[in-house]
């Protein structure tokens, strides 16, 4: 059985002792002899964070096996029948489980003493709340350097079959000590991980910070002295706080600050010491420069931005569907070749996004819709499952008109700003209805798309004038004749040649507005740069959807074209207003 199956067959079993954490900490709570650990937003953060691990894992645990498997086949110390035959007896199990324990001691203490792997352990620690879900909140970059500390156990020929087995059953272990609901379990606490000093380790207290580092065996803590007793009320988190449901962010938050602090360093010593030193370490220029609030312990609040109900069913109800969708594609997952795979990570991702983003209040119920339906159209058309993707794609711009024109009725009625728009989604709409048929519609549907542009350069001109900024005009039609040419020598049909130069002369015309429009408007409209960058989208669509038709396939072309086509689509809708 594959790994990704067993995680799907573990996860029953992992969602019902949330139910019963859950359940025995209301009890408690109502009777005053415990509390409830556990927030809706916080646990769907929290699991998908470990969705978004394993579904990520499809990809970049290769890195990890294979170069493991490469170092056991090359420089493994003892010949590998009879390292093979001491490994798989059964006190050989059970050693590389301890070595493996010893490995991961190293990996995960060294998480929290170097800046760029904290920038991948973080994930795990910055929920403020301490519970089974919290075990599930896994990092998606880990992968990329904890591979190395694993290696002293590929040169003492331990098989990748075991290796493989000896890293689940660690990693399952440490799943049930994540929790409040258990206390201390006396003698167990002092040769084991126990919920007790795994506590410890989640607090950032003074007193327990980089504390407990061990996955099974808490003697290795003991041995090389961060072991720490829980002794006074954890409070969990990081001391640099998430405050986001922001899957994504939560994987790169700190990769973000490292590289700022990195570009701000005067010293090149400096820029690279930042990513080694330990988490929190800043250059003395930077820290002059950019000084950051000093963590106090008193001063923490917990992030809990409020919804209304309606909403948390939703959020929680499209979470059960992506649990379920990530399943399948874990079940099925070593046998999806690489590219496919590429594809439902992109669109589980937004999805995941998308549900993180309506529980903080950053989008609306209608929004995620858009973004999902935009999602399924663009992986389902990659996939080449026809069906869904000729309903998800109209679908998807319908949704957009529906949001346009019921925000404009609540604001008190469809202003010609918002006359604009809509023309401009309409015409969207006819044209991917066109562009879905024969070949013969091609040319009507790049006219449904040529009026789009028109009634987008028109929108981008209230309040502002035609072309602010004449020489963003002339870099965007400088950009848009290269590309021309490019398709010219390509091979672009003389039969089109007339048409498609007008269109490369309208888009690139709009693009040109929309930037300039962000130019005038920066400060009266921080939303306009938003709106520019997807029209810098559509130019980039357009161009990979020319590319692909005239000159040469590209590899998931779909993916690309209408990922990029929607994400043009999307940051207009949600960000274009009329200023003030």
């Amino acid at each position: 059985m594959r790994p990704g199956q067993i995680i799907v067959l573990a996860t029953p079993v992992f969602l019902l002792l949330i139910a019963l954490e859950f359940a025995v900490g209301r009890v408690r709570a109502k009777r005053g002899t415990g509390q409830d650990t556990y927030r809706l937003a916080d646990a769907v953060n929290s699991i998908g964070l470990g969705m978004l691990s394993q579904i990520s894992a499809v990809l970049t645990g290769l890195l990890r096996i294979g170069i493991y498997t490469a170092v056991y086949s090359a420089v493994a110390l003892f010949p590998q029948e009879a390292a093979r035959d001491f490994w798989s007896a059964w006190y050989g199990w059970l050693l590389a489980l301890v070595f493996y324990d010893l490995c991961y001691y190293w990996l995960h203490r060294m998480g929290h003493e170097s800046a760029v792997l904290w920038a991948a352990h973080v994930v795990h620690h910055q929920s403020q709340h301490y519970n089974l879900s919290t075990a599930l909140r896994q990092t998606s970059s880990g992968a990329l350097l904890g591979w190395v500390f694993y290696l002293p156990m590929a040169v003492a020929g331990v098989p990748p079959l075991v290796f493989g087995v000896v890293a689940l059953v660690d990693l399952l272990y440490q799943f049930w000590v994540h929790t409040e609901q258990v206390g201390k379990l006396g003698w167990f606490d002092r040769w084991f991980c126990s919920p007790s000093n795994h506590r410890v380790h989640h607090a950032v207290n003074d007193r327990y910070l980089d504390r407990n580092y061990g996955g099974i065996l808490i003697v290795w803590d003991r041995l090389f002295g961060t072991f720490r007793e829980e002794d006074e009320r954890c409070v969990y988190g990081t001391r640099g706080e998430l405050r986001s449901w922001d899957p994504l962010w939560a994987n790169a938050e700190v990769y973000c600050g490292l590289a700022r602090d990195s570009w701000h360093a005067r010293s090149w010593a400096d820029k690279l010491r930042v990513w080694f030193k330990p988490p929190g370490w800043r250059p003395a220029d930077v820290a002059e420069r950019f000084p950051k609030t000093m963590f106090d312990i008193s001063k923490v609040t917990r992030y809990e931005p409020e919804v209304g109900r309606g909403v948390q069913w939703f959020a929680g109800l499209q979470f059960v569907v992506l649990l379920g969708l990530v399943a399948v594609f874990l079940w099925f997952s070593d046998t999806v070749p690489l590219p496919q795979a590429a594809v439902w990570l992109a669109a589980l991702t937004a999805g995941l996004w998308a549900v993180g983003g309506v529980l903080q209040g950053r989008l609306t119920v209608t929004e995620v819709l858009l973004m999902e339906a935009s999602a399924l159209a663009t992986a389902s058309a990659a996939l080449g499952l026809e069906g869904l993707h000729h309903v998800c794609k109209p679908l998807a711009l319908g949704i957009a008109i529906f949001l346009v024109a019921r925000r404009a009725m609540v604001r008190g009625g469809v202003t010609a700003f918002d006359g604009m728009l809509l023309a401009g989604l309409v015409a969207s709409l006819a044209g991917d209805v066109l562009l879905m048929g024969s070949a013969r519609l091609f040319v009507p549907g790049l006219v449904c798309f040529l009026l789009a542009h028109l009634a987008y350069i028109a929108l981008f001109r209230i309040g502002v004038g035609l072309f602010p900024r004449r020489g963003v005009l002339a870099v965007t039609l400088l950009i848009g004749a290269g590309m021309y040419a490019f398709l010219w020598q390509g091979g672009l049909p003389v039969a089109l040649r007339v048409p498609v130069g007008v269109y490369v002369v309208v888009i690139a015309c709009m693009a040109a507005q929309a930037i300039g429009r962000a130019a005038v408007l920066r400060r009266r409209d921080p939303a306009a740069p938003w709106v520019a960058v997807g029209a810098c989208f559509f130019m980039l669509s357009d161009s990979l959807l020319a590319t692909n038709r005239f000159v040469m396939p590209l590899p998931l072309a779909s993916l690309w074209v209408l990922g990029t086509y929607y994400a043009a689509q999307i940051l207009i809708v949600r960000h274009a207003r009329q200023a003030a």
